[in-house]
């Protein structure tokens, strides 16, 4: 049994509880957060609390916080030499007190309170000063069905830029679609299949294998007539910047 506090209250830290709070291999015996109106629905599932005065012993203390929060948080911690990690993909190793054993939990995911998450599809990137402790981490993210990766914090780093291109770039195009698609009282819906597919393609296929569209077969005619529509000087400049990225990639000319 792994007994776990979590720090925090946003989106990963209530996915984090209540997974964990599903799972027979983990206890978790506090949750705090600096407002307990935060966690109140979960009043009854666990003990919540807004002092860090008031921690109890744990094998594992989890910060769920904004990556400004973790040096401050962890300073403050009234105890030492006890294992604190954190969640973030940007944040350091080393940005945790040196007070305490030191490591990430990283779970390599988007998150929202409202969307449900199977964690058998999100990968904790694992980072830990010791072997011991890595081992814990390890268990941890094993007990609730999840794969781990050893990653470091340079590899964790650029991951998660990775992951603002796939995910909050990908989902900012989506929206500029949305606009594009409303102004013309055609339906958004329409693409959501499509939206899948592109997704499903890059299981199997690089990304560079699954390109198609215009701008890769250099359709000029097409190209143009696309620039011609866009009404936003806005939704102008990013098509031209997504067009000359893929020609450069497949090595066509510029429109």
């Amino acid at each position: 049994m792994i007994s776990v506090v979590i720090l925090g209250a946003g989106n990963v830290a209530t996915h984090l509880f209540k997974v964990f709070n599903k799972v027979e291999h983990v206890s978790i015996i506090q949750w705090y957060n600096r407002s307990i109106n935060a966690m109140k629905a979960y009043k009854n599932d666990v003990d919540i609390i807004d002092d860090l005065a008031q921690l109890k012993e744990a094998d594992l203390y989890i910060l769920a916080v904004s990556d400004d929060a973790i040096k401050s948080l962890s300073s403050q911690l009234p105890f030492e030499n006890r294992l604190v990690v954190h969640t973030s993909g940007a944040a350091g190793l080393y940005d945790i007190d040196k007070k305490h054993k030191r490591g990430v939990f990283y779970p390599l995911q988007t998150f929202s309170k409202t969307a449900e998450i199977d964690f058998a599809n999100v990968p904790i990137c694992i980072e830990a000063l010791e072997s011991p402790d890595y081992h814990i981490l390890k268990n941890l993210a094993i007990s609730i069905g999840s794969p781990t990766k050893k990653v470091n914090t340079d590899q964790r780093n650029v991951l998660h830029l990775a992951a603002v291109f796939v995910n909050n770039f990908t989902n900012q195009l989506y929206r500029v679609a949305h606009e594009i698609t409303e102004s013309e009282g055609a339906e958004f819906d329409l693409l959501k299949p499509l939206i899948l597919e592109t997704a499903k393609k890059v299981q199997d296929l690089s990304p560079y294998m699954a390109q198609t569209g215009p701008a890769k077969r250099n359709d000029t005619k097409t190209l143009k007539k696309h620039l011609k529509l866009l009404q936003d000087p806005h939704h102008k400049d990013i098509y031209n910047l997504l067009t000359s990225s893929i020609q450069r990639t497949h090595g066509r000319k510029k429109l």
